[in-house]
């Protein structure tokens, strides 16, 4: 059984870094990505409002550094198991840190017009998308170790994927960001992820 499941997940991650490359090959070849094209005009025509933004700017804020860090901070003081709590710290800085090397390489510029709220830096991949997939992530990750109690650990993993997603959307929608850079985020955090997960052999992990 732990075997066909460890053969699917490399499968997942064989295909994450295939559609990973795709899209970093479409922006050196400088290709219009259709999903940017699809979701700017969605969210542009379609789905702005007054209480959408403001609800989209709430969101927006769970990946916010400073955000992150006091949680990771209160993590670590009320976790009896400290290594874990220190764990989620290194895998924060870990993904900030992997974002500016990605953003420093790929070097593509923001969108230039109907954005809502400004940031500097480069596009791609989007730093909240992908600080969030690999920080909430990971916490999914040892929700599922951890919690015993089948219907809490669930409902906590559920949610926490949606405000995942929810923080990828924010940035299209706030028009910080394409899509592909949302996308492409998540991607290099799955991929990451599943790499640290099997590879570091921690206890958590087995």
């Amino acid at each position: 059984m732990d075997r066909i499941k460890n053969i699917w997940i490399w499968f997942a991650l064989f295909i994450a870094v295939f559609i990973l490359f795709s899209i970093i090959g479409s922006l050196y070849n400088n290709e219009i990505i259709s999903i940017d094209v699809f979701m700017h005009d969605l969210v542009v025509n379609n789905l702005r409002s007054d209480v959408l933004t403001f609800i989209m700017l709430f969101i927006t804020n769970f990946c916010n550094p400073i955000i992150l860090i006091l949680l990771s901070l209160v993590i670590l003081l009320i976790c009896k198991d400290k290594k874990m709590g220190l764990i989620i710290i290194i895998n924060l800085l870990v993904s900030i840190l992997l974002n500016i090397i990605f953003k420093g390489i790929i070097q593509r510029d923001r969108p230039l017009e109907d954005f809502l709220i400004t940031e500097s830096g480069y596009s791609f991949p989007s730093g909240h998308s992908m600080v969030s997939m690999a920080y909430y992530g990971l916490i999914i990750y040892f929700i599922y170790k951890k919690i015993k109690d089948k219907r809490v650990r669930n409902v906590l993993m559920i949610l926490i994927g949606f405000l995942i997603l929810a923080i990828g959307f924010s940035r299209i929608y706030l028009g910080v960001h394409f899509a592909s850079d949302v996308i492409g985020g998540f991607l290099i955090s799955i991929i990451y992820l599943v790499c640290a997960i099997k590879l570091l052999n921690l206890k958590y992990y087995k």
